[in-house]
């Protein structure tokens, strides 16, 4: 049994990887506004097919409409800064004790990083248009590692629930 001011593993422990998260993601949607050129780059080159095997079956797929690119890259900004902003929030409710928002507002945040990298990256963008194909541009190996970081904070998060429950 813990007092009321004994430091507890898991929620400290779902703080620090929810503010890593925030960080990390701070940083990516930083740099993807003020380097905007570069993941535009990728981006375009994902959607387009344009580095992969170009197989009949599959190029239907293809975007190459530049409109239609530079709205999916400013909306995949927009998601990333939201997300930065939740879990920045998430950080601060667990700094300031109040596991119960903190929960509920890191998984909010995890959550939608986990649509962006897992579905949107991995699933949409590595499957759909085949990104797996491309030596270029392909980030399956970076969608992946962000997926892991976000998949362990989750977990991390949701059983500091428990802890909280056992206290």
């Amino acid at each position: 049994m813990s007092t009321p001011y004994a430091p507890r593993a898991l929620p400290l422990a779902a703080a620090v990887l929810t503010g890593t998260v925030a960080l990390y993601i701070t940083l990516v949607a930083f740099g993807n506004i003020t380097d905007f050129g570069t993941n535009q780059a990728f981006v375009q080159h994902v959607l387009a097919m344009d580095t992969t095997f170009k197989d009949d079956d599959l190029m239907w797929r293809a975007v190459t409409d530049k409109g239609l690119e530079n709205a999916a890259y400013v909306a995949v900004i927009v998601w990333e800064t939201v997300a930065a902003l939740v879990l920045i929030a998430g950080t601060w409710l667990w700094a300031r004790r109040d596991d119960v928002r903190a929960r509920r507002v890191s998984t909010y945040g995890l959550l939608m990083l986990v649509l962006l990298f897992g579905a949107g990256f991995i699933g949409i963008g590595g499957e759909w248009f085949s990104m797996w194909q491309s030596k270029t541009w392909n980030g399956l190996d970076a969608a992946t590692r962000v997926l892991v970081l976000t998949g362990l904070a989750l977990v991390v998060v949701q059983l500091s629930e428990r802890s909280a429950a056992d206290d």
